[in-house]
């Protein structure tokens, strides 16, 4: 599997980079300095990255900048010690609960010295202790593998970091020493404080750990390489104590404020986790008075509220949220088009495109329809989004469709909605944004045939300026004439009837005799049936040089819909009696003239056809 690509003009992209840079004029806290070579890290350096568990990656700043991955390591090593032994035996010498000290206590249980759990650095060592292997140069190796299927690169160990830390770890030889006494180490604790001080020491950078947050996110499957890094049934237990003792002495607030299981490290780092849906990475050297990052905090806090990221304030989400996707050449609108602009839409029909969209659109959802609109960009023009089949929407995913229009509509792009009267805080959202603008600006339609009919004269008259078949048709070039000599044309014409018909009014009712064809001379005629929720259904719409009718006139039965005038209308009508008397004086008239008919019924029937393979009303 390889990475899915992530385009540049992504709304999601945009507003990393607005937050990056919004947040790198905070300059409050420190730089790590009790291991000295922490001390040389650029105090300025700044990254994002943000991957989701289906592999699309997003990654601002100094996402490429290497720094020890330190405590972050810790959760990847637990998740070793459970696959290497049984839950219950590493229960037995690591507990689970939070301790509310900070990293480096020295927090073991009264009588057993088990650690309280794996997140401090007690609990780490004990973990690095239960790590399989004959040797300690084993042992790392296994871990320098494992942490590299996690990033979906190989990784090594920062050798002057791990040096200066082997120099000043005084305090972790002593809990190596303390946990040795406890029988929690079974071994010299020294190798395995050694081993600890290595996995620390890990060089990574922001988008490693991005991608690394995301293999958790993706029930232990790396999503960039679709590669098995953690077994799936342990990565629940590393989330939980991610949840509860990641961030140690702040961890409570966090779960309350930013809802994220998340881990910190003294070089700057900080993951987080959103199962089933992204991993985030953050790098800022700065640090507060409890050893996390200050910039790291505030991008998770940004992003949980601005996304709506918040464990326990998710809908639910779907992967498939595209539940349906075509263009302009699989399905047009029910209005009938004239040969020139029907082989137009035919041809550059890709330029009008229609998702129907289904689930909850949340963050994650509406992320995977944003990377495929912007993937499809070297050819849309029209947008049309269907939600009906969307059950709720949050202000995170308003905000990135209101991001999307704004970008297609800088391009001269259009994004319209069909069917979305259900969700009204999308609505509402668009409301507010567009201000005065909105009644022009938001394009909504009842159904998915005005949103597409509507999309393809924008297309045409774009096409066309000056417009094509405006006003009305001779009577020699109605469609159901064609083929006929001009003398043949003169014997029909002395055959028709002139009607007209106002706006809005109804030229055929539902179960009416059918007694002639009418053949449009001007003006739009539009055919409806009821449905049983009182609501009508639009079946097609004819222009100057139509005709409609014929199907009921040849068969005798009763008309089936109601026909009404769109515009002002002036017709032709060939009555049934007229049209059975050309058998005799005029047959090649008659046979030219079903002709038409059934080339004309034949394309209303192809296009019904596809419009059943692809769509779901």
């Amino acid at each position: 599997m390889s990475m899915m690509t992530t385009p540049a003009q992504s709304p999601i992209q945009s507003y990393l980079q607005d937050l990056h840079r919004e947040i790198s004029e905070n300059r409050e806290g420190a730089v790590a300095t009790y291991i000295p070579e922490l001390a040389r890290a650029d105090p300025n350096w700044f990254g994002i990255c943000v991957v989701t568990a289906d592999g699309s990656l997003y990654e601002v700043g100094d996402s490429r900048q290497s720094f020890t991955i330190q405590s972050i390591s810790k959760p990847f090593v637990y998740g070793m010690a459970l696959e290497d032994n049984s839950r219950a035996e590493v229960l037995a010498k690591i507990g689970v609960e939070p301790t509310g000290d900070a990293f480096n206590a020295i927090s073991l249980e009264p009588g057993t010295g088990r650690p309280r759990n794996p997140m401090i650095n007690a609990g780490a060592i004990a973990a690095a202790g239960m790590i399989a292997g004959k040797s300690p140069e084993v042992r790392l190796r296994r871990i320098l593998q494992s942490f590299s299927l996690c990033a979906g690169r190989a990784l090594a160990i920062d050798e002057q970091v791990y040096q200066s830390e082997s120099e000043t770890g005084h305090r972790n030889r002593a809990i190596g020493h303390m946990l040795r006494n406890f029988n929690i180490l079974t071994e010299p604790p020294e190798p395995v404080v050694d081993l600890y001080f290595k996995q620390c020491s890990v060089s990574v950078t922001c988008r490693d750990l991005g991608v690394m947050a995301a293999t958790l996110a993706n029930r232990g499957v790396n999503p960039l390489t679709g590669k098995q890094a953690i077994r799936g049934e342990y990565v629940e237990s590393i989330i939980s104590v991610m949840a509860s003792c990641g961030m140690y002495d702040y961890a409570g607030e966090w779960l309350y404020r930013i809802g994220m299981p998340a881990k910190s490290g003294v070089a700057g780092g900080v993951i987080a986790v959103l199962p089933g849906q992204l991993g985030i990475g953050v790098f800022s050297p700065r640090l507060d008075a409890r050893g996390n990052s200050i910039r790291g905090i505030q991008v998770c806090d940004s992003l949980s509220r601005t996304l709506d990221l918040h464990l326990f304030n998710l809908s639910n989400a779907t992967r498939s949220v595209i539940r349906l996707r075509f263009n302009g050449t699989e399905v047009n609108s029910s209005r009938s088009r004239h040969a020139e602009e029907a082989s137009l839409l035919r041809k550059s029909g890709g330029a009008i495109q229609l998702y129907q969209l289904q689930g909850n659109l949340v963050f994650s959802s509406c992320e995977v329809l944003l990377r495929s609109v912007l993937d499809s960009l070297d050819d849309l023009q029209y947008l049309t989004l269907d939600l009906k089949h969307v059950l709720g929407i949050d202000e995170s995913a308003c905000r990135l469709l209101f991001q999307l229009r704004a970008r297609l509509a800088a391009q001269k792009r259009v994004m319209v909605f069909s069917r979305a009267g259900h969700l009204a805080t999308l609505r509402r959202y668009m409301k507010a944004k567009l201000g005065v603008q909105f009644e022009t600006d938001y394009q909504a339609f009842d159904d998915n045939d005005l949103a597409l009919e509507w999309c393809e004269n924008q297309w045409l008259q774009a096409q066309f300026p000056g417009g094509t078949h405006t006003g009305p048709t001779a009577i020699d070039s109605y469609d159901l004439f064609r083929g006929l000599t001009p003398e043949e044309t003169q014997v029909l014409t002395d055959l028709l009837e002139h009607r007209s018909y106002r706006q809005n009014e109804v030229m055929v009712e539902i179960g009416a005799q059918a007694g002639e064809v009418f053949l449009i001379h001007r003006g739009s005629a539009s055919i409806a049936i009821p449905l049983a929720n009182g609501a009508w259904r639009r079946l097609g719409v004819f222009s100057s040089g139509m005709a409609f009718g014929e199907v009921a006139m040849l068969d005798g039965a009763p008309r089936s819909a109601v026909v009404r005038a769109e515009t002002d209308v002036e017709c032709h009508l060939l009555k049934r009696d007229d049209f059975e008397a050309l058998d005799l004086a005029h047959p090649r008239i008659k046979i030219t003239l079903l002709r038409n008919m059934a080339l004309g019924l034949a394309r209303l029937l192809r296009k019904a056809t596809r419009e059943v393979s692809v769509f779901d009303y």
